[in-house]
């Protein structure tokens, strides 16, 4: 029988020591990963997002609300409308007050989502929000904020020639005079607009600026036809104007053209004739401004009237004069009128001896003085000097229709 040596048996113990370690390591290894299995299943358990476990409710949300412009705005233009917007919700309540307490004019859209102002805001004013938008749930969310309005440098009026409901002459322009002078004149006549009941082609046209101020007037191509109904809108507040001035208000107005009557003064006849609505009604003789001294020459060109007077005092310290006449009716701002004088009564109907104004005697001075209207044309003819921009404010008709629209700052 062969003998085992030592060595080997001792071996053979390793081997099944080594083994019965291993098992035990297993064994280790196996209850931790239970264990870790227990502690995983546990935690996949409490997991929030297990739809078995109860959930706490989130808080509810309120309405989404927007404003424009934007709440807490700073340099608003009081001339645009201002407007807050309920998103998920409607409005209830909402108001917007100005520094006085007193409400903005503002209406609601009929689905109760929209509020938008109607009623202009001041300058340099803080304007609040109040009131609520109410989600179909109940909550709630609140209408709140400030709108301040910009402070302009300059806050500039304008003034129109022609007064609601009046009845003018065909020639009759339409004119916005200014208090300061503008820069921007093109943002200015963008917004303009005149209607007529009748089809008028017309433009408006930036003169020289007079009066502390710019000036605009609308010309129609030709005469006005009779009977036109006219409507001007300015919408002027607010519109910058350049460097710092704004529009202070918006200006309209609503007239009518009234009948069609010219004066027809060639100083070469030494008559003043008549004509309305086509017909001849009157032919005075008359006595315009000494030829041969052109500062006394009655100026050639369309005049325009723009006053009258039952009495005007008259001065002149080159021609060392200072009278009152009777029945003036002023048809340029150069001193030009058409009034009674019967110092000049010899040269009526003969001889122009005046210092440039139309002389008639005092009767058909009273008969023209009660026939005329404000834009009534006198159309001047047979003298040497024109009419020109140099003589005062209503020289519009001196110029061609090209011309004029040439005045347009959008030209």
């Amino acid at each position: 029988m062969d003998r085992i040596p030592a060595y080997g048996r001792c071996a053979s113990q390793e081997i099944e020591y080594a083994g019965e370690r291993l098992r035990r390591v297993l064994i280790v290894v196996v209850v931790l990963i239970g264990a870790l299995g227990v502690v995983g299943a546990v935690a996949l358990a409490a997991s929030p997002q297990d739809p078995a476990v109860p959930q706490a409710a989130p808080a509810p949300a309120g309405p989404q609300v927007s404003y424009q412009p934007a709440a807490s705005a700073s340099s608003a233009n009081p001339a645009q409308p201002v407007s807050v917007r309920a998103a998920g919700g409607t409005l209830d309540g909402v108001s917007l007050t100005g520094p006085d307490g007193d409400a903005v004019d503002g209406a609601l859209s009929p689905d109760r989502t929209t509020w938008t102002s109607s009623g202009d805001l001041d300058f340099a004013s803080t304007y609040t929000w109040h009131g609520r938008a109410v989600a179909p749930d109940g909550t709630a969310t609140p209408v709140q904020g400030t709108v301040a309005t910009l402070e302009p440098v300059h806050t500039v009026r304008g003034t129109l020639n022609i007064g609601d409901d009046r009845t003018v002459g065909i020639a009759a322009p339409i004119e916005i005079q200014f208090d300061r002078h503008v820069e921007d004149r093109a943002a200015i006549e963008k917004v303009l607009e005149v209607t007529t009941s009748k089809e008028v082609e017309g433009a408006w046209g930036w003169l020289h600026d007079e009066n502390g101020g710019s000036r605009v007037h609308w010309r129609p191509k030709e005469y006005w036809p009779s009977g036109t109904k006219v409507t001007v809108d300015a919408p002027l507040k607010g519109v910058d104007y350049g460097g710092g001035s704004y529009g202070a208000e918006d200006l309209t107005t609503s007239f009518a053209i009234g009948r069609a009557q010219i004066v027809e003064a060639d100083a070469r006849s030494f008559r003043m004739i008549v004509i309305r609505d086509g017909k001849q009604i009157a032919d005075y003789p008359a006595s315009y401004g000494l030829a041969d001294d052109p500062n006394r020459n009655t100026r050639s060109g369309i005049h325009v009237v723009t006053e009258k007077f039952t009495d005007k005092r008259m001065v002149s310290q080159q021609y060392g004069y200072d009278v009152v006449e009777k029945w003036a009716v002023r048809m340029s701002n150069n001193g030009e009128f058409i009034h009674a004088n019967p110092v000049s009564a010899a040269a009526q109907g003969a001889a122009n001896v005046t210092h440039g104004c139309v002389n008639l005697s005092v009767e058909n001075a009273k008969a023209y003085y009660d026939s005329v209207l404000y834009g009534d044309p006198v159309e001047v003819t047979g003298t040497p000097v024109q009419l020109s921009a140099r003589d005062g404010d209503l020289w519009d008709w001196t110029l061609s229709w090209e011309k004029w629209k040439g005045l347009s700052a959008l030209s």
